[in-house]
């Protein structure tokens, strides 16, 4: 392709190459640096829990995320072919890539393995307009460790991701992910049944639910608890106890249990307060087999963040071991602050640095200096054609606060961009 075929200029060519396809986005300037303090700060924070980077492939074999793997749908995966004619796609979620990992270089540990994560995720929403679909996670793996201590310790540590990452407000929503199924199991439901009552209950349509019921031969005490999930928000003791009197399910009684445990555990944390028990939270991925979480903040109906243990997904690729895991979704953190009104005005700030051409080594000498003392120093020469003038207007269009002019050997003026005073020093 001619490199033509790139220049949009007075004849309009190469205007229809300007735009991105649907559900992904460019991000630059003042957006771009909040996206990338807000991995820092979020990344951090994981660090600081122990957990060690690791990054795996943008695309992977379509088998590392098929149905068998409980992720995404295969319609919902954007997939193309190697030159071998194997399918290939682009990773849709993390966790299965990385549970490949742990597998293949970690089959011998027994012990902790702790993992870390920034990268992107594609998913095919297709006719979902405005959802976007390349996303930024900043995510995190607990391997070999299945106590309840594990499940809080990854719920606290999404609490402080979040707070680190600039919110204040929000709620964490717990469940499980064998509370429903221990109950669709009680009832008896055969498998379209489940998907019917699942959709219902994902949609939050229990009017749908209770109709729904009413074709179907559940006992009273069953088809109380489904009609009342969404009622069962308040008092855990309370609600577990209204459960415990309704069912007989040993799978519905652990995940109770479990969820008690972790409740109590997450007090020590003192993050209870941003904590919602949910019983009627199911989750997309059907590999999560225990406790599930998701973040949620006012002013933007898509998840923060998600996470839950999927302890039988490991052993898909030869490993048996026990995991938990989150996600941060940056995207969605940076909409809720942009919403919430949560970033303060600024600029991206650093320095221009004006020098005329027969100054040039001493101006290569002296912004060496500055880098040296960690300032962010851009280098331009000035044009015997252009005034003053022009400079500043440029710094102020790329939110430069400083313009540093070598007038000569012995004079150099400093420019504050906002407040447009000057300084006359020597080099």
């Amino acid at each position: 392709m001619s490199q033509t075929n790139f220049e949009s200029g007075e004849n309009g060519k190469g205007q229809e190459l300007l735009h991105t396809p649907g559900g992904v986005r460019d991000i630059y300037g003042i957006e771009c640096a909040r996206k990338l303090e807000v991995e820092s700060k979020v990344h951090a924070v994981m660090k600081s829990y122990g957990f060690r980077d690791i990054e795996t492939p943008t695309f992977e074999y379509f088998d590392i995320f098929n149905k068998e793997r409980g992720t995404v749908q295969s319609k919902e995966m954007f997939k193309f072919f190697d030159r071998g004619n194997n399918t290939l796609v682009l990773r849709p979620d993390v966790t299965p890539s990385i549970a490949r990992c742990v597998a293949k270089y970690c089959r011998d540990e027994e012990m902790q393995i702790r993992l870390c994560y920034t990268g992107n995720t594609f998913v095919n929403t297709g006719r979902y307009r405005g959802k976007l679909q390349e996303v930024t996670q900043v995510g995190a793996e607990l391997y070999n460790d299945d106590t309840s201590d594990a499940d809080a310790e990854m719920i606290a540590l999404m609490v402080e991701c979040l707070r680190k990452g600039g919110l204040e407000e929000f709620q964490l929503e717990v469940g499980h992910a064998d509370f429903f199924r221990g109950l669709v199991e009680e009832a008896g439901f055969r498998k379209e049944e489940e998907e019917e009552l699942r959709k219902l209950i994902v949609s939050k349509n229990f009017f749908g639910v209770e109709e729904l019921l009413d074709h179907f031969t559940v006992s009273e005490p069953l088809k109380e608890i489904f009609i009342r999930l969404p009622e069962l928000l308040g008092d855990f003791s309370e609600s577990a106890l209204y459960i415990k009197k309704r069912t007989k399910s040993s799978r519905v009684l652990q995940a109770l249990e479990r969820l008690q445990k972790v409740e109590e555990i997450l007090a020590l944390y003192g993050v209870s307060d941003y904590i919602t028990v949910d019983f009627s939270m199911l989750s997309q991925y059907s590999y999560y087999t225990g406790i599930i979480f998701r973040a949620y903040t006012y002013g933007n109906g898509e998840a923060l963040a998600t996470g839950g243990r999927y302890d039988g997904l490991v052993e898909q690729f030869g490993k048996k071991a026990a995991a938990i895991g989150l996600a941060i979704v940056i995207d969605q953190l940076l909409i809720a602050r942009s919403r919430q009104k949560l970033f303060p005005d600024e600029t991206l700030g650093g320095t221009v640095f004006l020098y005329p051409q027969s100054l040039r080594r001493q101006a290569l000498r002296l912004t060496e200096e500055y880098r040296k003392q960690g300032k962010q120093i851009q280098m331009l020469r000035k044009s015997s054609r252009k005034d003053f003038g022009v400079y500043q207007a440029y710094a102020e269009r790329m939110g430069i606060d400083t313009i540093l002019y070598l007038v000569s050997e012995s004079e150099l003026i400093q420019y504050d961009v906002v407040t447009g005073n000057e300084e006359h020093r020597k080099p």
